[in-house]
């Protein structure tokens, strides 16, 4: 048997190399339509530059994910992020399947005299950095998988995962590690920037509950990184954005929590705004780390009335939650009391199909170390005038364990923050933006005195490098040195930037 096949192998070598060598044909399918043109891309200087034909070629060659450029099926997929106010197109799009085409890629917008480069993940850029006109875009939505060792209470999760499969695959254990609050969010930017989350309070921003991650730098070398090795980009990685290299590996580690939780909404009518502004002022800062408490002002389009009230997760004990809520309870009867016990995942994907980044919104943001009274009176009486679009305005509760973290443990600085306060006008895509936009830049105006430095997660179009600066307080010097050392030339700019110094 083994000489017949030795044979067979023999023969079929001898016809292979008696006929002209042929490229397979799945290569020969993903690179033709990239032979036929040229393509002028941007550089992250602004500048124009010729991507051959046969470079794109070369390119889609060594990839094993797709090349997709303008007018190849799935393009315009590819391209899309969750605010279709930004509707921009890349002069290319690698998806990425793997650490290696993530390489492939990141060498390619180098040696391209640094093409502009956008990371895409879950693509909930609020300031569109997921995404770019000309540039390269990396789409790491084909590069996917979580695995959880239940007996290390460990979780390895690719760079392109979505927050949700990781709360369900750990939760299937019995455990959890603090991510955000909508399922479809991509872990790579939102772990990166810090990470809020339901969980925040007991167990520590998602930044904190990071063992090691791998980084592909601007030189396209894959680096491990944790306390022991390359401690500084492991120090940069958290809460640094994505200055430093696309992160193709986080791991997490986990936390062992009961599967169900009490948690919903208390909502009351908006003439009782203010007392839920001022009860929130006074009760957030001292509720237990289990409870998580968000507080907001809904105003609906189209005359609905609006609504002021708290969005719950409380994941402690179970007899626990009545005396957590009991202070909000104080306030009488409420428009809709949804509170209840419910599943930790299906609440983690409870906010999924109302996210209001799936239309057209502009957002201002701030982080409030005091909700001090002045600030209620101008939340409240700033309201009046409110364009006929969906206006809100909410608080990302901050403290517990947050704030139990030395500001210079990790790159994020803001440990002493009371909350996030984000206020964003909401249109159908399509509308004209100008009067939301304009409406809410003035309404925020009364409010930015009483904010300090902002959430890069929820970076603004209109940002400075001043302000990116101040936002990073004592770090940024720190920061400035990594990017020296990881980043020179900057390739990764679309970001809360660093800027480097050399």
């Amino acid at each position: 048997m083994q000489r017949r096949t030795f044979i067979q192998s023999t023969l079929t070598t001898a016809a292979g190399l008696a006929l002209p060598w042929r490229e397979p044909m799945a290569v020969l399918d993903r690179i033709a339509p990239h032979r036929q043109r040229d393509v002028i891309a941007v550089t992250g200087d602004g500048k124009d530059v010729t991507l051959t034909s046969d470079a794109l070629a070369d390119l889609a060659a060594r990839l094993r994910g797709r090349l997709l450029l303008a007018n190849d099926d799935g393009y315009d997929d590819a391209r899309r992020i969750l605010n279709p106010s930004f509707d921009k197109r890349p002069a290319l799009i690698v998806q990425a399947t793997g650490v290696a085409d993530i390489r492939t890629a990141v060498d390619f917008a180098r040696t391209n005299q640094g093409l502009l480069l956008a990371v895409k993940c879950g693509g909930h850029s609020l300031s569109g950095k997921s995404t770019c006109d000309r540039g390269m875009q990396l789409d790491l939505s084909h590069f996917r998988s979580v695995r959880v060792d239940p007996s290390a209470r460990m979780a390895w999760v690719t760079g392109g995962s979505l927050l949700g499969a990781v709360d369900h695959e750990a939760m299937a254990h019995g455990l959890v590690t603090p991510l955000g609050t909508v399922s479809h969010t991509g872990v790579g930017g939102l772990v990166t920037g810090g990470g809020f989350g339901r969980l925040a309070r007991r167990y520590g921003l998602s930044v904190d509950n990071l063992v090691a991650v791998d980084v592909v730098t601007a030189d396209g070398q894959l680096r491990h990184a944790s306390a022991d090795e390359n401690p500084d980009l492991f120090w940069g990685v958290r809460g640094g954005g994505g200055n430093f290299g696309v992160v193709t590996s986080f791991d997490f580690r986990l936390h062992p929590m009961q599967r169900e939780v009490v948690a919903g909404r208390i909502m009351f009518p908006i003439a009782r705004a203010r007392d839920v502004l001022s009860l929130y002022a006074d009760y957030a800062p001292e509720a237990p780390d289990e409870l998580h408490l968000d507080c907001g002002v809904m105003l609906p389009p189209r005359g609905a009335d609006g609504m002021a009230g708290f969005g719950i997760c409380y994941s402690g004990p179970a007899g626990g939650a009545d005396r957590a809520l009991a202070p909000l309870r104080r306030l009488g009867t409420p428009l809709t009391d949804q509170v209840r016990t419910m599943d930790y995942v299906a609440l983690q994907r409870s906010g999924d199909v109302d996210d209001p980044r799936a239309q057209g919104s502009y957002t201002k943001s701030g982080f409030v170390a005091e909700m001090r009274p002045e600030l209620v009176t101008a939340i409240v009486e700033g309201l009046a005038g409110h364009p006929a679009r969906s206006t809100q305005l909410f608080f990302q509760q901050g403290g517990g364990a947050i704030g139990r973290v030395a500001a210079d443990a990790t790159a994020f600085p803001q440990r002493d923050v009371q909350a996030n306060m984000l206020c964003f006008v909401g249109w159908r895509h399509g509308d004209d933006a100008t009067e939301h936009v304009r409406w809410i830049q003035r309404y925020w105006t009364g409010l930015e005195p009483y904010t300090h430095g902002f959430y890069v997660n929820d970076l603004e179009v209109d940002h400075s490098t001043a302000a990116v600066q101040a936002n990073y307080r004592q770090n940024h010097d720190r920061l400035v040195a990594v990017k020296n050392r990881y980043d020179p030339a900057n390739l990764f700019r679309l970001n809360a930037n660093v800027r480097p110094s050399v």
